[in-house]
């Protein structure tokens, strides 16, 4: 039968015309880990993953037809014994050591592309040195899943490796990994459709797919081998919310299995892609670039962390380490915290940008298996441990029935929070012991004092004095198109309370190209349309849990660890004053160049795009220069110089000096005249800004002190107060 509801068919018809962008996806799932804490491969392991994942089904979406759902899956240590004897069978003799296997996904109609997949496999195998055992057809029952789900059905099948060079374990890993990589760069540039490799390792395995979580076993046979043993089991069952389900994008992926969305995730991808540039190791040698780009277009929020975190596992970091810096708890406010950890996530924040949103994770990084939350604790995340060595941890408690009179312990994974536990040394740490056995690893405390705090050296000691007479001022909030409503209404309740003003978050004026009037750049950042009537965020409530802290100048090489990578400047906030922004660029010194960001408004219709080009070009200058740090300014306005929008000009330059794999070596300082409230510095700083100066905005501030209409506040405490609402 025709299946005329095929939602791939649907997404890619929709995302041609406009209509639909698979980055916009996201999920609310269940997760949970297994784990025999004593390392040993036990069968009680794969029964107990299988058991709690039948009782998440509730966390997943069930289609009309009662058998389709949006994807579940686990992933378990591989069964050495079991494809040993399935080569055996196949009329080889295996040989000693470490066996690898990969899943994959296969075009299933299109024969031509099926072979031509096997093909790109075995040769990227063949070309590292090792060994191919064979193919081997999963054994499926397609009786038993959904229509829609069986009409995009791939080929799945197993290709099994030998370690022919004997390669120690760790290193064979990172080949696989390698290997991998290239695979699926090489099916990109054959445009290959409907082709995915689940997992391709020495280690592990992932049974996948777009069924429901309680027709795992009954669709994967092999499942119910007793021969599968496995010392640690990860189950996911996807939700998908108003999304696509496909079978690629059902987890476990290669190291995390998660549930949430990242809310940064454009800015993480980006910042990844900034990363790429600098990315060394010695596990990948001259082997890097295979490995880039890091996050694969069309990645979900999930696939595109779990991307990140396998980068930094086979770079030889630790599991619970990686969760440190990528998912790391909130720590600054924290007075409970002792400093040894301080110091380690100090260290965290020089090196990586953290990936924030709802996260409960569970993870296996080889030696490690995790399981641990977001800073916030908006998924919940419980454990139990037996008297017989087993732990379980997931989003229900109850997923397996347990005798009670067998637990030894009960716990919940709170806020920032992680458990782990060391397959290879037998032992669970709970959190404390976790984090205070990664602060030890390295002297991070002496490392983390070469970070230069320059709050206290660019602190003004002159006051804040008001620089542009008042017809000046006038044409510059003119040419800028600042209202006498704007002043009244959003930038005085900011300077008056101390407080951003508080009003409808969404934007239903008519657009720029059916308006009469001027439309800032920054409108187009908010929702289309205002669901309800929020108040900013309370910052007293909010600020155990958010920091501000910026760095500025040269970032380094995210793979190493050592001091170097602290030898970097760090405000308190993006959010600087006129005095503290030239005291800022007196302090850098020659590091700094300036960028003019104005365009001839007579000068054609491509005279924007124009400036555009030679504002990107002459950053570019700069930074091979050596500058380590640019300002782009508008405030060289004038009767044949217009502002150019600095969110554009800002975005142009930050995009543009990644592209060139220069991003990394400067911060981007903004001087933006236009730049009044709260969404506009959000704006800048979400398209790439380091630090904001809203010099026109201060300059208001002090003409409506000058005329007595901020009571008896000084100017310095007018715009501290401006500052502190911001």
């Amino acid at each position: 039968m025709k299946v005329d509801d095929d939602w791939q068919g649907k997404a890619a018809r929709l995302a041609a015309e406009g209509l639909y962008d698979p980055s916009h996806e996201r999920d609310a799932c269940g997760v949970g880990l297994v784990a025999s804490i004593d390392g040993s491969p036990r069968r009680e392991v794969v029964e107990a993953g299988i058991n709690a994942l039948k009782a998440v089904w509730h966390r997943g979406a069930v289609d009309a037809d009662g058998k389709t759902g949006d994807g579940a899956g686990i992933h378990l240590q591989i069964p050495q014994d079991f494809f040993r004897a399935h080569i055996a069978r196949s009329g080889f003799e295996p040989h000693p050591g470490r066996i690898a296997v990969g899943m994959v996904f296969l075009p299933r109609t299109d024969y031509g592309a099926q072979e031509r997949c096997r093909v790109i496999v075995e040769r990227e195998i063949l070309n590292f040195g090792y060994r191919i055992y064979g193919w081997r057809q999963v054994p499926i029952n397609v009786d038993i899943i959904g229509e829609k789900a069986n009409a995009t059905r791939p080929e799945i099948e197993q290709i099994i490796v030998d370690n022919v060079k004997r390669t120690p374990a760790k290193q064979f890993e990172v080949d696989l990994y390698i290997i991998r990589r290239r695979i699926e760069k090489a099916a990109q540039l054959e445009s290959i459709k409907d082709f995915y490799v689940c997992s391709l390792s020495c280690r592990s395995i992932i049974y996948k797919g777009m069924f429901l979580a309680e027709q795992l076993t009954a669709f994967y046979p092999d499942l119910l081998d007793e021969r599968f043993v496995s010392n640690f089991a990860i189950f996911h069952q996807r939700y998908s919310t108003n999304t696509f389900p496909t079978w690629w994008l059902a987890q476990p992926f290669r190291v995390l299995a998660h549930n949430g969305e990242i809310n940064t995730l454009k800015g993480n991808v980006n910042w990844m892609t900034a990363h790429e540039c600098r990315l060394a190791h010695e596990v990948f040698g001259d082997q890097i670039e295979d490995l880039i780009s890091v996050v694969q277009p069309g990645s979900s929020d999930s696939a595109a962390l779990d991307a990140a975190f396998e980068l930094m596992v086979r770079a030889s970091r630790d599991l619970p380490m990686v969760k440190a810096m990528l998912i790391p708890e909130s720590w600054e406010q924290n007075e409970s915290i002792p400093r040894s950890l301080k110091d380690l996530y100090s260290y965290c924040n020089a090196v990586m940008e953290p990936w924030d949103g709802p996260a409960a994770i569970c993870g296996f990084g080889g030696r490690w298996a995790v399981a641990g939350l977001d800073r916030n604790g908006l998924r919940p995340l419980r454990y139990t441990i037996t008297d017989e060595g087993l732990l379980f941890a997931g989003s229900e408690t109850g997923m397996v029935r347990l005798d009670e009179t067998r637990i030894v312990e009960k716990g919940r994974v709170g806020p920032g929070q992680m458990i782990a536990v060391d397959l290879q040394e037998g032992r669970f740490y709970h959190d404390h012991e976790i984090k205070t056995h990664l602060a030890k690893k390295a002297p991070f405390g002496a490392w983390v004092k070469k970070i230069t705090g320059i709050d206290d050296l660019i602190r003004p000691d002159h006051g804040e004095p008001a620089q542009l007479e008042r017809d000046v001022l006038r044409r510059r909030q003119l040419a800028y198109v600042l209202t006498m409503e704007d002043l009244e209404l959003i930038l005085h309740p900011m300077v008056e309370d101390a407080k951003e003003a508080i009003g409808s978050m969404g934007d239903d004026t008519p657009l720029a190209v059916l308006s009469g009037r001027y439309r800032g750049l920054h409108h187009f950042f908010r929702q289309d349309f205002s669901q309800v009537t929020n108040p900013p965020i309370d910052s007293l409530r909010e600020r155990r849990v958010m920091t501000l802290k910026t760095r500025l100048g040269n970032l380094g090489n995210i793979l190493d660890e050592d001091e170097s990578q602290c030898d970097l400047l760090q405000l308190d906030s993006p959010v600087l004053t006129n005095a503290e922004f030239d005291a800022l660029c007196k302090y850098l010194g020659d590091s700094v160049v300036e960028i003019a960001c104005t365009f001839d408004p007579a000068g054609g219709e491509l005279a924007l795009k124009a400036a555009l080009d030679r504002i990107q070009q002459e950053a570019e200058d700069a930074v091979r220069g050596g500058a380590t740090h640019v300002v782009l300014s508008d405030d060289e306005i004038g009767a044949g110089a217009a502002p150019i929008p600095m969110i554009l000009a800002t975005a142009a330059v930050h995009v543009y000096l990644m592209r060139q794999k220069l991003r990394t070596f400067t911060s981007i300082n903004v001087r933006a005249g236009e730049c009044l409230d709260v969404h506009y510095f959000a704006v800048l700083i979400g398209v790439g800004a380091t630090t904001v100066n809203a010099y026109l905005a201060q300059e208001s501030i002090a003409d409506r002190h000058r005329r007595g209409l901020l009571g008896d506040l000084t100017l310095e405490d007018c715009v501290s107060r401006y500052t502190k609402a911001v």
